[in-house]
């Protein structure tokens, strides 16, 4: 993968996140993004690879899928508080699932993609 000829970085959630957070040139994939300012879209256990790459700052621990609660680097998910489509510079963050309208909707606009309906 060449990450300098893409535009953007979408994390979804699940268990995937989980193992990928391992494989050191995924870290260098996020980093990339990150640090070329990219938008990056991550909801859910999602965070957990932005926590593992370092790209998430301290601030007030967001709302963790039930799932991951006893996951011991639960507090390396702190820096972005929960909320559907929680937009924080270049990364959009979204606690679970049931936000996914809202989240998707806020990396768009990050995007600066213009959905326009029909009559």
């Amino acid at each position: 993968m060449k990450e300098a000829s893409y535009d953007a970085l979408v994390v979804p959630g699940g268990r995937a996140p989980e193992y990928i957070r391992l494989n050191p040139r995924v870290i260098e994939i996020v980093r990339h993004f990150a640090g070329a300012n990219k938008p990056i879209a991550a909801i859910a256990t999602a965070r957990k690879l932005l926590a593992a790459a370092g790209v998430l700052e301290t601030g007030p621990a967001p709302p963790i899928p039930r799932a991951a609660r006893r996951d011991p680097r639960r507090r390396a998910l702190r820096g972005h508080p929960g909320g559907p489509g929680v937009v924080d510079g270049n990364l959009v963050t979204a606690p679970a699932w049931p936000a996914h309208p809202q989240w998707l909707a806020a990396f768009l606009k990050v995007l600066g993609t213009k959905i326009q309906h029909g009559d």
